[in-house]
């Protein structure tokens, strides 16, 4: 799991929202290649100390960061990653790894987001975890997968010998990142991040609504259409029958909560009253 303090955060919820942005109206394989931008971009950011700091010195003014990050990158990647990555640059970070490891979750995320366009997210989601299990089961191929000295080409053969046609392609190519990622962490650690950050997307494209009535299909669709339509992402429903809610409707994404019923109003209207 990544964990950011302070301002980074913060930068790392803006960045999602821009993703959120960037992903409307694509189709899985164009999430796929925003994706592979990003991971592209990360290596570059993780293999160079001036890079990191350079993109996160608050001395520095948005314009000339966004410029570098051009110049480096705008012959290798596609425009949207290219935005993403001005856009991580124009945020604040805590320290110079702060925008690495923000980049790595949306890179994650947008291929999390790839897998839900393609119908395949809880597919992807139990793959990862059968990865991450078979590297606590087997320390010989956790050890193949963690030697720096072997080529990215060669771990690449080893999957392909194992895991040949087993998996997605969302979840193949978030395996093959994560053994070729240049982070400063055990495999184990960067699958659990990655664990983490498909999860982060699934809380987002799963809505969890609570009404004191039954929806028809009528209003289910209504109401997944207009979610979708804000998100920018296919969502899905898992509606609970509540009857201590007391008209409209709570609707959560994950840690977010959108509550539209009398009962919580009601319960606001009394905690000003007692203040």
């Amino acid at each position: 799991m990544i964990i950011l303090g302070g301002s980074s955060r913060q930068s790392l919820a803006t960045l999602r929202i821009e993703l959120d942005s960037t992903l409307k109206g694509v189709s899985a394989d164009q999430a796929s290649a925003i994706a592979n931008d990003l991971f592209t971009a990360l290596v570059a950011i993780d293999s160079s100390t001036g890079l990191r700091r350079a993109l996160t010195d608050s001395a520095r003014d948005s314009a000339s960061k966004a410029e570098l990050v051009s110049d480096l990158f705008k012959s290798s990647l596609g425009a949207p990653a290219l935005a993403l990555l001005g856009k991580a640059s124009s945020l604040r970070w805590s320290s110079p790894s702060g925008i690495g490891d923000a980049v790595e979750q949306i890179a994650v995320e947008a291929e999390a987001s790839a897998a839900n366009l393609s119908d395949s997210l809880d597919r992807v989601q139990s793959e990862i975890f059968l990865f991450s299990k078979l590297l606590v089961e087997s320390p010989d191929l956790r050890i193949a997968l963690s030697d720096r000295s072997q080529s990215p080409a060669a771990k690449q053969a080893l999957l392909k010998s194992i895991f040949g046609g087993k998996f997605s392609s969302s979840t193949s190519a978030l395996i093959s990142h994560c053994v070729e990622a240049r982070r400063v962490r055990s495999i184990d650690k960067t699958i659990a991040a990655y664990t983490h950050a498909v999860t982060a997307r699934r809380n987002r494209v799963n809505a969890h609504i609570k009404s004191s009535i039954a929806l028809s299909d009528g209003q289910a669709k209504k109401l997944a259409d207009s979610l979708t339509k804000q998100i920018g992402q296919p969502v899905h429903l898992n509606i609970e029958i509540d009857p201590s809610v007391l008209g409209g409707i709570s609707i959560r994404f994950g840690d977010e909560v959108i509550d539209g019923t009398i009962s919580n109003r009601l319960a606001e209207a009394s905690r000003a009253l007692v203040s």
